[in-house]
């Protein structure tokens, strides 16, 4: 009796622990984001269920193959009936090839919809991703989805013709006032 009770309480924590350790992270990672004309994305992931308590970190991998830098913009967001309900988003994050941090994104929204933004600046050719990171709240099936937009960092010479130009169009309206007058 006390050999099948000791079998039993083996059996239960072997069962427990694996359970825990089945469930614990979960997503599909990396995926390699499909860049439209090298300058924007849609990426995301969907949880399936029965995953209550359980984490993830997807990543979502790009390359930039630029002479010029480039910013970085991106955005994700879930939405769920109530706060206790599919998934919350505890952060996003962009990396270079390297796994050197970039920079960390932020918040700006939480509960029931979840929104978070990471800004990059002047990124040279390299191989990058953007980490999301998460919880499952419900063991419902949950999902998020963002944007990502890649644009060349305007040289010096573009703000000089912009400044030349507002200066003629200054000019211009200075000398119609005067001749109005």
């Amino acid at each position: 009796m006390k050999k099948s009770l000791i079998a039993a309480i083996v059996l239960a924590g072997a069962s427990f622990g694996s359970t825990a350790v089945q469930a614990q992270v979960i997503g599909e990672s990396p995926q390699a984001l499909d860049l439209v004309n090298d300058t924007a994305a849609f990426f995301g992931d969907t949880l399936g269920e029965g995953n209550s308590g359980s984490t993830f970190a997807d990543r979502f991998t790009f390359t930039i193959d630029s002479t010029v830098g480039i910013n970085v913009d991106a955005i994700v967001g879930s939405v769920s009936r109530t706060p206790d309900v599919g998934l919350d988003i505890t952060g996003l994050w962009l990396f270079d090839g390297n796994d050197n941090l970039l920079s960390q994104g932020s918040a700006l929204q939480s509960g029931a919809a979840d929104v978070w933004r990471v800004a990059g600046g002047n990124l040279g050719s390299g191989d990058y991703y953007l980490r999301v990171n998460g919880t499952m709240v419900s063991n419902d099936a949950a999902s998020f989805g963002g944007a990502v937009m890649l644009m060349p960092v305007p040289e010096p010479e573009t703000y000089g013709m912009m400044l030349g130009g507002l200066g003629v169009l200054g000019y211009l309206a200075r000398r119609r006032k005067a001749k109005q007058g």
